[in-house]
């Protein structure tokens, strides 16, 4: 074989090998937080043309607690949470993402427009059960309330927001997503129940807590009494860097800061600009 017949031969080779290196994917395994999911699968989208192709996202929404149980067993790397760390979660570490509204909704056919935690509270601990014991419903019903099932961090949230660390009755459906939780207060006119604001649409209706709309606006600023981040947690020993190159991301990009308020969120920590 001639010098010119073998670099012909190398040079062909080495095209053959590109495409394969350039193709080749990190595959970044997480779960956890239902409450996030809307607003995070976007960015894992957006983050993958961002990365060139270069990492993928494998994401199961089986509830906050869940997903911070299995980045302690190492079953994932990272899970996206909806309530402050716990003396349980050891050996993780939380990163704040971005801000959410936990919002309380009733079916659209109830007039009541505005409640108060204690009143939500003595809901859900069964105290009040007919809505002709809350001042500004147009019901004279039972109520039916529903919630969160205790893997979700939605759950320990709610629990320690509203309920003052005392469980729900025995009365309220636990159920294991947002959007189940949605669709039930949206087929029910009887019904209550909380989820956060990237779940929020027409079919229910979102009242005011303490005289104070869940809205975008008043999360931002603080003043919804349940406003919480929206975290992504990572193992503490030996966190994947790709994962923190994501949350840098999410937390700085002004394209990410966009992506989250379009899908519900409420971007904090976002600079405003062009750059990625």
């Amino acid at each position: 074989m001639t010098k010119k017949t073998l670099a012909v031969v190398v040079g062909a080779l080495v095209a053959l090998a590109a495409p394969a290196t350039a193709s080749a994917a990190t595959t970044l395994i997480g779960s956890g937080s239902v409450a996030a999911e809307p607003v995070l699968r976007p960015l894992f989208s957006k983050y993958q043309k961002v990365s060139k192709g270069k990492v993928h996202f494998l994401y199961t929404a089986n509830g906050g607690n869940a997903g911070v149980a299995d980045v302690q067993s190492g079953k994932s790397q990272f899970a996206g949470q909806a309530r402050p760390p716990l003396p349980s979660d050891a050996g993780t570490t939380y990163i704040k993402l971005y801000l959410d509204g936990l919002c309380i909704d009733v079916n659209p056919s109830n007039s009541v427009s505005n409640l108060s935690i204690p009143q939500v509270a003595d809901i859900y601990h069964a105290l009040t059960t007919n809505w002709s014991q809350v001042p500004g419903s147009n019901r004279t019903s039972t109520i039916h309330p529903y919630g969160r099932d205790t893997n979700g961090g939605t759950y320990n949230f709610f629990l320690q927001g509203v309920l003052n660390n005392q469980p729900a009755a025995s009365n309220v459906t636990a159920l294991t997503a947002d959007g189940l939780v949605k669709n039930a207060v949206a087929g029910d006119p009887d019904g209550i129940g909380y989820f956060g604001l990237a779940w929020q649409d027409r079919s229910v209706k979102s009242v005011a807590l303490n005289g104070i709309r869940c809205s975008a606006k008043q999360v931002k600023k603080l003043r919804y009494p349940l406003s919480r981040f929206i975290f992504l947690v990572l193992p503490t020993a030996s966190p994947n860097r790709q994962v923190q190159r994501f949350a840098d991301w999410v937390r700085t990009s002004p394209i990410a800061g966009k992506i989250i308020a379009k899908s519900g969120g409420v971007p904090t920590f976002n600079r405003t600009g062009k750059k990625k």
